[in-house]
């Protein structure tokens, strides 16, 4: 292989590394409600949301072309840069999967190219327009949209099932859990597949490989879509634990009632080619199925800490993205970009590693909220 090429193959497998961060990062965008009220055993629904992020990873592109060039001018871009802003993105999400924040994958994406691109060639090659336009108004817009929906939605549902005996509704709307989560799924790969499908575009545009402003390869899709449900069904236990009982303790009525709001706003994004976050989607929806029950308790002390989070991310991705091009550029060459990918690959081993002392696993995710999102130590010693 020449050199650009050997850039070009890591590029390619740190796009995919992050799309499956990306994809146990997200579980419990769809999972989290489900698993908690019952309506699904933890592994089967970790597995239904891989084969659904799969499908709808094939449905839409128009995410993947926002990605790809509506926000930084794809002239500025080398693979190096592509590098170093995936770089930014999978700590990024290492770091929030560990201490169990649900933080954007999506901004963290963002955050990170933009953050290397402005490194690399100036602020000017950031096309601030289409970044405020395409993902900060509707970051700031969706979770208060969707929360908006759920506690709506959330009211009517208790309003118009007082009079049915509590045991035969909860177990009516788990039920109907099932299929509202299923749709979550789908959503979500159509909107969060898409992402690394842009960037490995954009890499393959950089290098050369295709011309400026073509569409993803068959092969970019069904990569990304591959990498994206291997993640998901690995299942990001300690985000879904943080999603399911670390917000509202939910029932199956809210349950449905926010997976139902995320849903559509998630595809109603993606048919306009907006890169949502799922995760804020998600999370306003739960806060909302919280506001929208009369008596139910909301956890407003951990929304604070994952609203901090995502104020952080974009920043933090940027930041990261831009000492990762630095450290290349001064390597220099492919030696630069092969030293990053050897300190990525050491940073997420020590992840893992940390992660399971102690784990979150299927087993013990759905322990009592202790105020911390590790459980209780008598379910600290389940298997791994």
């Amino acid at each position: 292989m020449t050199g650009n090429d050997a850039v070009l193959a890591l590029v390619v497998v740190i796009a995919l590394g992050f799309d499956f961060t990306n994809g146990f990062h997200d579980t419990g965008n769809a999972m989290a409600t489900s698993i908690v009220t019952g309506a699904l055993p933890p592994r089967v629904a970790v597995a239904v949301s891989a084969v659904l992020n799969l499908v709808g990873a094939f449905l839409s592109t128009a995410v993947a072309a926002t990605i790809a060039g509506g926000l930084v001018d794809t002239q500025d871009v080398t693979l190096t840069v592509v590098c170093a802003g995936l770089t930014g993105s999978v700590l990024w999400n290492l770091a929030t999967w560990y201490l169990g924040i649900p933080s954007s994958s999506s901004h963290a994406l963002i955050g990170g190219v933009v953050g290397a691109t402005m490194a690399a060639a100036g602020a000017s090659a950031v096309k601030w327009q289409g970044l405020v336009s395409k993902v900060i108004v509707p970051a700031a817009l969706s979770p208060f949209i969707a929360g908006a929906v759920a506690a709506v939605g959330t009211y009517l549902v208790y309003r118009l099932t007082r009079g049915v005996p509590e045991r035969p509704r909860g177990h009516g709307f788990r039920i109907g859990q099932v299929g509202s989560a299923s749709m979550v799924s789908l959503a979500h790969g159509t909107n969060d597949a898409q992402k690394t499908m842009g960037v490995i575009t954009l890499a393959l545009i950089a290098n050369g490989t295709l011309k400026s402003g073509a569409t993803s390869p068959t092969w970019v899709i069904a990569s990304c879509a591959v990498a994206i449900a291997l993640g998901t069904y690995l299942g990001g236990w300690r985000v879904i634990r943080a999603l399911g009982k670390g917000l509202v303790e939910i029932e199956s009525p809210q349950g449905m009632a926010s997976e139902s709001a995320s849903a559509a706003v998630i595809l109603s994004s993606t048919d306009f080619g907006y890169s949502l976050s799922t995760t804020h989607v998600a999370t306003g929806s739960i806060l909302g199925a919280g506001v929208g029950k009369k008596g139910a308790t909301v956890r407003w002390h951990v929304a604070r800490r994952m609203v901090a989070a995502w104020l952080l991310t974009l920043p933090a991705a940027a930041a990261v993205g831009a000492l990762a091009y630095g450290a290349a550029e001064g390597i220099g060459g492919t030696a630069g970009v092969v030293v990053i990918f050897i300190v990525l690959v050491l940073a997420s081993i020590a992840f893992f590693v940390a992660s399971r002392r102690p784990a979150v696993t299927p087993e013990n995710v759905n322990a009592a909220w202790t105020g911390s999102l590790l459980p209780a130590p008598e379910s600290e010693g389940a298997a791994p």
